[in-house]
């Protein structure tokens, strides 16, 4: 039996319009912050709406992996604060900050953003490791999609520090930036009912009964899915979602160029 807030979600859906007032296709404010910390490489602050959430990039020597020797490495670390939401306690990381960091570190990974061959210093030995920690400020629902774009934005405007050969300084930044390829955006399409949405504040999230991150670079490819909710969607549903993520991840775009 449909509880009294879903009920309400579905007489706005039906009206296609929300209990804010948007539309089923429409974000919230979006604001971008760049630069919030000085002890990091890159980072960047995103706001959708009372949604916040940080992302700081760290560069970090280190050494690669017996396979692939001329390999640099990508770590994405996610920390759910529990001043962000009730639902959120202190320990060790929770299923939601687990598959958040897996989201957002396949759309970065698969997409091929960085080169990690050209984070080798030395064969075997030594290699850049880009290491992104995510931190939730306030959730107010779409978390994956406000960490996924702080994520690349932070990366995007993170430089390399100064480097001699034998020791980091982190206290000097050099000129040199860390290249990217490619640019990720993360678009999560909800279905509540028969209704198809974006960007679900807190109270349409946890009536959600299935939703599509679908991860897509400049040139339309998809390089990643996420399915998450309990009911299943059919061929129908998951081209609609994708199609509508595409469309919004456009929008998305403006804000990093």
């Amino acid at each position: 039996m449909q509880n009294t807030t879903k009920q309400h979600l579905m007489k706005s859906f039906q009206q296609n319009t929300r209990l804010d007032g948007r539309g089923l296709e429409e974000f919230r404010k979006i604001e971008v912050e760049l630069g919030i910390s000085k002890t990091a490489e890159g980072s960047a602050r995103v706001k959708i709406g009372d949604t916040e959430v940080l992302a700081g990039v760290k560069m970090i020597i280190s050494t690669p992996f017996p396979d692939t020797p001329e390999d640099g490495a990508i770590m994405i670390n996610a920390e759910f604060l529990p001043m962000a939401s009730s639902r959120f306690e202190s320990g060790p990381p929770g299923i939601e900050s687990i598959e958040l960091a897996r989201v957002v570190d396949r759309g970065l990974r698969e997409s091929k953003a960085i080169d990690v061959k050209k984070l080798c210093i030395k064969k075997g030995e030594k290699v850049w490791a880009v290491s992104v920690d995510i931190i939730t400020m306030n959730d107010d629902g779409n978390l994956l999609d406000a960490a996924a774009l702080a994520t690349i934005l932070a990366v995007k405007h993170t430089k390399y520090p100064s480097f001699d050969g034998v020791e980091v300084n982190y206290k000097e930044l050099t000129d040199t930036p860390l290249e990217i390829t490619k640019v990720p955006i993360t678009v999560t399409v909800c279905k509540t009912g028969n209704y198809i949405y974006v960007d679900p504040v807190s109270e349409e999230e946890s009536n959600v009964d299935a939703r599509l991150t679908v991860t897509t670079t400049q040139d339309g490819n998809i390089c990643a899915l996420q399915k998450g909710g309990s009911m299943p969607l059919s061929l129908q549903d998951i081209s609609t979602m994708v199609e509508l993520a595409s469309k919004k991840a456009e929008e998305l775009r403006e804000l990093i160029r």
